[in-house]
This record gives structure tokens, sequence and C-alpha cells, in this order.
């Protein structure tokens, strides 16, 4: 199908899909898990395909494991979609209600943005978990995903829409592109498409923000740090640093720069080096950490590189203001976490790290949707407006004001003899 054709059948989908109802929507999602198990050897096999085809080209380790979508990863989706399910319905809650004068009143209430365009890269499961929280938010989507995922992306694809429709959704509600000029054309369909949501490397990220005009919610990097302070719990911050960088390296989330505090560094960088390397990262470090581990050195870049491999760089810092300093200056604004047993040191590092997400005592890999309870996530966002971190449901409403009145003019309340708003605060939800 043509893509303006394809996003003019979104468009219209996307308005009919606003107004279908909480149980409708749920049992379409329920569809959706039944039909994603009872067809996972065909899915497995159509992931085999494209696995097969990523190695014969050499493409990196980091995407391969991403392009992984295996019986394990179905359970994760399907995990993922029943969480869904079980949130309350997020399309018509009343956000704030407010009575302007007798028998006018003005409510804020949620409704979906419109059609979501997703381009993504290596990552089937995104596909499935950003399909059906669009369902589930009343959005309507069009998924671009990489040419390395085809075979997987295509059986996804059917399996979601068609069991959707079935369940009474709106015929082109969802949409798959194909082609890499398809990307370019996405980008040009502002008429159409009212958020793009861009997930993949640093380079594609930016090169989606700089190519649109469209509204792009996403983060360019996942540049994520673990501070390890002078009064950490060392056990605790060896186990921490270890799920951090090695739990699964290839994404997002996972550390790539380890800060420690000089007072804490003796006592904690031999256990940490020895733990992290058998699991087989590599460690670069600065002079201060390379007089006390034997690890390569790491420079400037070190410091600004999301490796998505199984590779970190190690800084000893004077304290915590220094480890502070270096997060706001290096860091991605993605998700930094303090390990510390001093509740003022970790009070002043969540206020004052500039990140979406801030942990204390836990691992960055927490910063997930699934993980957040928000069902799964469309993206990570690093954006000051709109959302900002793992990014569900909230992620895909917006609002708009809806006014009730009697005949109400805005020139009675102009004038010598004007009336008086008395904007008082209402306890109730929106009905005509």
């Amino acid at each position: 199908m043509d893509l303006k054709v394809l996003a003019q059948s979104a468009k219209k989908a996307a308005i009919l899909l606003s107004a279908v109802g909480a149980e409708q929507k749920n049992n379409a999602l329920g569809a959706i898990v039944r039909a994603l198990r009872q067809n996972s050897a065909q899915i497995i096999k159509a992931n085999q395909l494209d696995l097969e085809k990523a190695k014969a080209e050499n493409l990196s380790a980091p995407l391969v494991k991403r392009l992984k979508f295996d019986s394990a990863k179905i359970d994760e989706v399907c995990s993922g979609i029943e969480s869904l399910i079980k949130l309350e319905e997020p399309v018509g809650k009343t956000l704030s209600a407010v009575e302007l004068d007798k028998g006018l009143e003005l409510y804020k209430v949620s409704c979906p943005i419109g059609v979501i365009g997703v381009i993504f890269e290596s990552r089937p499961d995104a596909l499935v978990q950003i399909s059906t929280l669009c369902l589930k938010s009343g959005n309507a989507v069009l998924l671009k995903g990489g040419k390395e995922a085809a075979n997987t992306n295509q059986i996804l694809f059917e399996i979601i829409n068609s069991s959707a429709v079935n369940c009474g959704m709106p015929a082109g509600w969802i949409g798959l592109l194909q082609t890499r000029e398809d990307v370019s054309g996405l980008l040009k369909l502002d008429e159409y498409i009212d958020l793009i949501i861009p997930r993949g490397s640093n380079e594609f990220v930016k090169y989606i923000m700089n190519n649109t005009n469209i509204a792009v919610l996403g983060h360019a990097d996942g540049i994520c740090h673990i501070y390890v302070d002078a009064k950490a719990d060392v056990d605790m911050a060896v186990k921490i640093t270890l799920d951090s960088k090695a739990q699964y390296c290839a994404v997002c989330n996972a550390a790539e720069t380890l800060l420690v505090h000089k007072d804490i560094a003796q006592k904690f960088l031999p256990p940490v080096k020895q733990a992290l390397e058998g699991k087989q990262v590599e460690l670069r470090g600065c002079e201060k950490t390379r007089k006390i581990i034997d690890v390569k050195p790491a420079d400037e870049a070190d410091w600004k590189t999301e490796y998505l491999d199984l590779i970190l760089s190690i800084k000893v810092v004077d304290s915590l203001d220094e480890a502070i300093e270096h997060i706001n200056a290096y860091g991605s604004h993605h998700t930094d976490t303090i390990v510390t047993a001093d509740e003022n040191a970790a009070e002043k590092f969540l206020n004052l790290v500039d990140s979406a997400d801030v942990f204390l005592n836990a691992s960055t890999r927490f910063a997930d949707g699934f993980r957040f309870g928000l069902g799964a996530e469309v993206g990570i966002s690093t954006n000051k407006i709109h959302a900002r971190g793992p990014v569900g449901l909230e992620g895909l409403l917006i609002y708009k004001w809806k006014l009730l009145g009697s005949g109400h003019i805005v020139a009675d309340y102009s004038g010598s003899n004007a009336k008086k708003f008395t904007h008082k605060k209402l306890e109730k939800d929106f009905k005509i």
C-alpha cells in the first residue's frame, strides 16, 4: 500500500479507535496474547531466518542479541500485554474539574494522541510492546522495523493486526512499513502523524530528530552511571554494578561508567574487578583506578561512549559533588544510580543528577516500563516535556478541555457589569 494512503487510513482509524471502550480493547489484547502463544513455533521459525541472515552478514553481536526472539521473549511480551490488560482504562479519565460559574463547568479529560509513527532497529519485541500500548491507549500506529528483523516483524504484525481487527478494532489502526525509503517518507507526513518514537542507535535517533517537523519522543544515548559512595556497602555495590553492566549489556539502561569515591576505592575495586571479569567484562580505568587494579586505560572518549557491550569505564572521584558534575557533563540524562548508606548523600544525588531516572541502591536495569508497572514501554524519553523516563500509556495520551455550559457567553463576563468567575474546584468526573 502507498505510504500516504497507509497514513490516511491510520488517521481515520485513530478517530474511531479513540472512542472504543475498555472492555473491547482488552478483549483484543487478550486475543493477541492467545495468538502469539498459539503461533510461537511459526514466530520462532521466522526469527531463525533473520538470525541466520544476520550472522551471514556479520552483523554486530549486540545487534544479533537484540534481534533474537525465542520462546522466552514470547513469554516476556505476553506477560507485558497481560499486565497491560490489568491496568485501568487510560482514555476518558478526568484529570481536573473546575466550575467557572454556576452551570459552566470545565473538565480536563485524557484522550489519545492520534497516529504514532514508530521507527526501531533490530528488536522485534518493540513491535509487540508498542503496538499493544497504542491499542490500549486508543492510538493508531505505523511501524518501521529494521530490515534485519523483516521476517519476524512481518509475522508479528500479521498476528497482531488480524487478532485485533477480528475483535472489532478499526481496519488500518496498525500499519507496517517495508522499505528504507519509507522512513524518509514517514518523516514528511506531519499532516497525518502526530508523534514519532525512534528506537535505535545514537546516530539513528539524532537523524530522526533532525529530519522531521513531527514531534519526537525518545533519547539519543543511554550513557548510564553507577556511583559508589564512600559509605556504600561493598557487597551491595558489587552486586548492583554486576547487574547494571552484565545482566544484559546491549540495552540503553545498562551501565557504561562506574564512578567510585576515593575513600572506598581500595576496598571496592578489587572485588568488583573480579566479579566483572568473571562475566567477561572488559574494564577501562582512569589513572587513579589503574593504581589500584590492573585494567586498560580510559580516555575522554570513554566517558562519552555508550558501549552496548561488555565494556565498562571506571573513574575514581574525590567527592559526591565531582560524581554529580561528571554525570551531568557526560551522561545522557537517562538513568543513574547511587550506592550508599548515607541518606544525605543519597538525597543530594537524587535531587541534583539531571536524569529521567535516578535510583538509590538499585540497578540501572530497573529503568523499564514493564518493571515500573506501566505494562510495557514504547521507549525511554530524556525529554523534559510531555513524558520522561520509561514511557508507557501515559506517554501516549494527551488531554482535551471539555466545557459544559447552558447558554453561557463571554459578553456576560466583560465590561463594567461583568459577572465574576468562581473558579471553584470540583470533585467529580466528566459526565454530560
